[in-house]
């Protein structure tokens, strides 16, 4: 498979996208109501009830989890930061990692914090975005939830760009370790869940006060990917990265 020949392409119809459509343009809205829908559905059978579950652990559990998640995704951070020119930040996010796997016990700690080292969360959509590439369409998509076309092309290629997705989804070997999908499924469903759980008594307010609930978690969603981009905290301690 030639990975270059179809990011070329991606960037190329994302370029062309991005030029002609606002953020807020809808191509497929009765599409996206439908999978919201669908994913709403899913929320309420699966992922809620196993959220209410997990926060019934332990607080120290939870922090550990927490903590053993964000540090794995620390290892997408490095490689974005290097490419956006921010030296400072893939060399915190680089300190953060080898601190928080080492002494702090495979990241169920993060003494890197206490040290001053704060990995700030980057993937290759705020990548784009950062090169000036617009969101273009807003859709959602099944089980994953808001994205643009931009954000879109950026978790496949994430994918690749991921230390920990290259070993694990794409099941290849880097410095002697490897790993399969399930591992990777398991890591990124665990995230969902403390994430859900993080934020519970949040989405039931927006669940409980939205007229348009579809219209209010796509406003959230993009305006929590504007602030990601231009690397500002607003809204983030009440709510956590939204596009986890």
């Amino acid at each position: 498979m030639d990975f270059n020949k179809y990011i070329i392409i991606g960037l190329t119809v994302l370029a062309l996208v991005s030029s002609e459509i606002k953020a807020a343009d809808e191509c497929f809205e009765k599409t996206s109501r439908a999978i919201f829908k669908f994913n709403m559905a899913f929320d309420g059978a699966i992922l809620e009830p196993i959220a209410k579950g997990y926060n019934k652990l332990p607080q120290t559990i939870k922090n550990g989890t927490s903590n053993f998640t964000s540090n794995i995704a620390t290892l997408l951070s490095i490689p974005n930061h290097i490419v956006q020119g921010n030296l400072k930040g893939a060399g915190d996010a680089t300190a953060s990692f080898l601190i928080n796997t080492t002494i702090g016990i495979i990241g169920l700690a993060n003494p890197a914090e206490k040290l001053g080292f704060k990995a700030q969360q980057e993937d290759v959509g705020q990548t784009l975005g950062a090169y000036g590439f617009g969101p273009g369409c807003y859709l959602v998509l099944p089980i994953l939830g808001p994205s643009t076309a931009r954000d879109t092309i950026g978790i496949v290629a994430d994918s690749f760009v991921d230390p920990f997705a290259h070993i694990t989804w794409r099941e290849k070997e880097m410095l002697g370790i490897s790993g399969s999908q399930l591992d990777y499924l398991t890591v990124k469903g665990t995230t969902a869940v403390d994430f859900r759980a993080d934020n519970a008594l949040n989405l039931d307010s927006l669940e409980k006060n939205s007229v348009d609930l579809y219209a209010s978690f796509k406003s959230l969603y993009l305006q929590n990917r504007e602030n990601k981009i231009n690397n500002s905290s607003e809204n983030e301690d009440d709510w956590g990265s939204l596009d986890k």
